[in-house]
């Protein structure tokens, strides 16, 4: 059974916003994106929602939330990198093997490709071609505790 990991949706310019970083919220697109998100991945009967404690994490996957009838766990191991060094750490691969089946997790731009490059150098094999753009689920399944394979979806597309 696959564990869904989704790059938050379109959020506001980071340059344009003031305040904390952590606070940027989604965009019009982004939450139309988080919407649409939800009907795809409300259909896989996710088993626990887990994101970023980033307000625009947050909100890619509340709705998502409210139709499967799951609270949205935070969790700071899924927040972006605080460094020019993009390694995730060993606490975060600990988070990801002991989510249940059906998970959903929602992190962001740095932390997703460093995960997919460091699974693939344990032997996972990625099946069509990678995406990397906001709203992007990356599809990840497990034998025995093991990721083996991944594939991605590409980002709803909004106007």
């Amino acid at each position: 059974m696959p564990l869904y990991l989704v790059r938050h949706a379109k959020a506001g310019s980071r340059h344009e916003f003031d305040g904390d970083d952590s606070d940027r919220p989604l965009s019009n697109s982004g939450r139309k994106q988080a919407d649409d998100l939800s009907m795809r991945l409300a259909a896989m009967s996710p088993s626990v929602v887990v994101s970023s404690p980033h307000r625009r994490c947050v909100q890619t996957v509340e709705p998502l939330a409210i139709a499967a009838d799951v609270e949205v766990t935070l969790d700071g191991r899924l927040a972006e990198f605080a460094s020019e060094v993009v390694k995730p750490d060993a606490s975060l691969f600990d988070l990801l093997h002991s989510l249940p089946d059906r998970a959903v997790v929602c992190s962001h731009g740095d932390v997703i490709p460093a995960l997919i490059d460091a699974l693939t150098a344990t032997g996972m094999r990625v099946h069509g071609s990678p995406e990397w753009g906001k709203g992007s689920v990356w599809v990840l399944e497990r034998i025995d505790n093991r990721f083996v394979e991944a594939r991605a979806w590409p980002p709803p597309v909004v106007d």
